[in-house]
């Protein structure tokens, strides 16, 4: 009963995602998870800190990968000046760490991540998945948009930045 919940709830965040304009019109080439992201307008801060990282190459290529993104407003909720301390040169090994945490490889879908209790990411690091109450939680931040898709991947949107454990 918990496994169809979920799922029925991770089917309507994406059937939000494309109803409200962030789908990929039919027909038409999405392009990677980073030209998603970077059409989609909601995650500029997360595209800078990609190329600022050096991922942009490695997040293009056949994949595939999901990605828990989080939005402009997520990274505005950290700490004043977090986010221009880790796009400065000497903040890169650690932004790096941060947005491979964000970062599984395969594509897990929505319907996938109803069978799921974690996920092991590019950084060596596990998010845990939890599904109370209807909703989605990974590694303690709220899907709030599901199965955002790209030609190698897929784009779940998170309410927050998730931190490595030895980062919080």
């Amino acid at each position: 009963m918990k496994r169809i919940l979920l799922t029925v709830c991770l089917t309507g965040l994406a059937a939000c995602a494309s109803m409200s304009g962030t789908g990929t019109p039919s027909g038409a080439k999405p392009g990677t998870v980073v030209d998603v992201a970077a059409k989609d307008g909601r995650f500029n801060t997360l595209v800078t800190a990609i190329n600022a990282a050096g991922l942009t190459e490695a997040l293009s290529t056949e994949g595939p990968f999901t990605v828990f993104a989080p939005t402009d407003d997520a990274f505005a909720a950290l700490p004043e000046g977090t986010v221009e301390s880790l796009l400065k040169p000497e903040g890169k090994e650690k932004l790096t760490t941060i947005l491979k945490h964000h970062v599984v490889t395969g594509k897990v879908t929505a319907e996938d991540i109803a069978g799921l209790s974690e996920a092991a990411t590019m950084a060596g690091t596990t998010l845990g998945i939890n599904t109370d109450d209807g909703s989605v939680m990974v590694g303690g931040a709220k899907v709030v948009v599901a199965d955002v898709m790209g030609t190698n991947g897929v784009i779940h949107v998170v309410e927050k930045v998730i931190l490595p454990t030895d980062m919080e």
